[in-house]
């Protein structure tokens, strides 16, 4: 856990949120700043800063059946999922997370 990361608060249950799904090493909760109707993020408890640090192969997977549990869970079948790696792809909080996006329709290339 980092100090001062607002995800390791939130996902160590230092700061208070509502889970959409959880399991021992992974939880997704609602994005406080949604970009479409429902905007989710899968976030590891564990600090990795970026996908690049990430080389867990079973954490990767578990991250993605996060996705899938929790869009299944909400009923959803139609989502983006995007990962933003470093300040220059836009990430902001330097806890790797996954965005799921739905709700919404979606252009491509995204921008």
């Amino acid at each position: 856990m980092s100090e001062n990361c607002i995800f390791c608060k939130i996902a160590n249950g230092q700061i208070p949120s509502e889970f959409v799904y959880e399991s021992d090493n992974v939880v997704v909760f609602n994005d406080i700043n949604p970009q479409a109707p429902t905007h989710l993020l899968v976030v590891p408890k564990v600090h990795i800063e970026t996908l690049n640090e990430l080389n867990d192969k079973a954490l990767m997977a578990e991250l993605l059946a996060a996705v899938k549990a929790a869009t299944k869970k909400l009923g959803i079948s139609d989502y983006r999922t995007v990962i933003n790696t470093g300040k220059g792809a836009g990430q902001e909080v330097f806890h790797l997370h996954i965005h799921v996006m739905a709700g919404r329709e979606f252009s491509w290339p995204a921008g």
